[in-house]
């Protein structure tokens, strides 16, 4: 895709990953970028703000708030899925309310949003739809049970809509990072994280140059080898049981 003169729309473009998004897409020469965000006159998201920026209050899990993105940004061509909730929890220990919470953002949201602005899209002659996904999505680990189910499920919606899309002029493009160094990940400091900006690059030029499966920084790289040539090998690096 055509990054230059496109018009996008990314969800959770307040901070962290979405913040750099928005910026990158930007500097490529997209004509406007739809920021949405729960709290779109929040500090972080005003901090954001700037020429070819729409703020665009959109909470993923209220349809009237989807209906009325659609509304008022009818020009898209760039959908970006980006938004996203972890909570933290054993698998067994959880109440019900966290998975639930998780699968309503991270899945259902993406879901409504995508089936919302696929006619948009294809109105306005074509674009992408990009879906930040995680390692997690292709194999979970204990701690993050409930994201990763999420996100999974996710993966595998954006490989069934792949084909349906595709006739509509509709690209469809899976990213898979590991981890970012946002909010979502801090005081984890044992954990390899990647800097927002350096992924953020690394979506925008998998979109333009087409690929479908997009791995935006160097774990998520090398992992993917692991998972092409060893699925079992991959369970196992994020299970605890090592390969």
């Amino acid at each position: 895709m055509d990054i230059n003169n496109s018009v996008a729309l990314v969800t959770g473009s307040n901070r962290g990953l979405g913040r750099a998004l928005v910026e990158v897409l930007l500097e490529r020469g997209a004509r406007r970028v739809y920021a949405a965000a729960r709290d779109p006159e929040s500090p972080a998201a005003a901090a954001a703000a700037r020429d070819r920026v729409v703020p665009l209050r959109l909470d993923l899990t209220s349809l009237d708030d989807i209906s009325a993105a659609v509304a008022q940004a009818s020009d898209v061509t760039l959908l970006v899925n980006n938004a996203g909730t972890a909570h933290f929890a054993d698998p067994f220990a959880a109440g019900r309310d966290e998975p639930a919470a998780e699968m309503a953002a991270n899945y259902t949201g993406a879901v409504d949003l995508i089936r919302a602005f696929a006619p948009v899209i294809e109105s306005a002659g074509g674009g992408a739809v990009v879906n930040v996904l995680s390692l997690l999505a292709l194999a979970g680990t204990p701690p993050m049970a409930g994201y990763a189910a999420s996100k999974a499920a996710l993966h595998s919606f954006t490989q069934s809509i792949r084909p349906g899309l595709r006739p509509r002029g509709i690209a469809v493009h899976g990213v898979y990072p590991g981890g970012i160094d946002t909010d979502m990940l801090a005081g984890f400091d044992d954990v390899p994280k990647a800097e927002p900006r350096k992924v953020a690059e690394a979506v925008v030029d998998g979109v333009a140059a087409g690929h479908t499966d997009i791995f935006p920084d160097p774990v998520s790289e090398e992992m993917s080898k692991l998972w092409w040539t060893d699925p079992k090998g991959f369970e196992r690096a994020f299970s605890g049981e090592g390969r």
